[in-house]
């Protein structure tokens, strides 16, 4: 006879609490810590691309409303994983460096969630994958997210729909000039123009919060999983997910709004 369906059950709890496992010995207090925000950072990614996935068939449907819901939660999301950093600052960095060679050659560098992530959102630098080990379970998925339309393309294709010029960057910017030079007429693309903006500056400040925190930490030294650490990190500040809605900007002010 099957026992009855509980919390724990449902949740998997004594599963999910196994799994913090320091490789330290004796076990350092504080890699616990690191283990758990980092399990719960993939935990978020993997909402993440939930929600971006059920926000791409929103956009195939028209349907934006639905959009700006699933944007609302997303923005929630992207908040945590920015908080998070707070509370791995409570961590010194004496205190990291006594268990930080136990993860070589390890890194977050190496998230397969994070790279499809991107990957959806259009930013696919594959040239990233030599750092990362892949399986054929987590290359399958890469590879599919490569073949599929991004968010963007998604978003772009919903413009085209209604009339917009979206195969260039510059067709692009100007159809965005449109867009918030006519508010009052393309209200609801409006509010879809800075549901993306605000998740790409959301990812730009959670990257800038977490090269902070990673130059605090090691300062300079090279990252665990290969990567030239702070330095690499810090080149990864300039790259967004939607470069022609940050383009517009310049633009934006010099007509005069409906």
């Amino acid at each position: 006879m099957s026992r009855p369906l509980s919390y724990g059950s449902y949740l998997k709890i004594d599963e999910l609490l196994a799994l913090q496992q320091p490789l330290s010995r004796p076990a350092h207090h504080d890699e616990m810590l690191f283990i758990v925000i980092h399990q719960v950072y993939e935990l978020w990614f993997k909402q993440l691309l939930h929600e971006i996935d059920a926000a791409m068939v929103a956009l195939d449907r028209d349907d934006l409303l639905r959009v700006g819901k699933l944007f609302r939660r997303i923005h929630a999301i992207q908040r945590l994983l920015e908080e998070q950093v707070d509370i791995l600052e409570t961590m010194t960095p004496q205190e990291f460096n006594q268990f930080r060679d136990n993860l070589n050659p390890a890194s977050g560098f190496q998230s397969v969630q994070f790279r499809e992530l991107e990957f959806a959102c259009g930013l696919r630098r594959t040239e990233i994958l030599q750092w990362v080990e892949l399986d054929e379970a987590h290359r399958a998925r890469l590879e599919r997210r490569l073949r599929e339309p991004s968010l963007y393309d998604h978003a772009k294709a919903l413009l085209a729909r209604r009339g917009f010029a979206a195969e260039s960057a510059d067709e692009l910017v100007e159809s965005y000039r449109q867009i918030y030079s006519d508010e009052a007429r393309y209200y609801d693309l409006h509010l879809l123009l800075e549901e993306l903006i605000e998740f790409d500056e959301r990812f730009l400040l959670w990257r800038g919060r977490h090269v902070r925190m990673v130059e605090r930490m090691i300062g300079n030294k090279r990252g665990t999983g290969g990567s030239s650490g702070a330095e690499y990190l810090s080149r990864t500040l300039d790259q967004r997910f939607f470069p022609e809605l940050w383009a517009v900007r310049t633009q934006l002010g010099t007509g005069t709004y409906a």
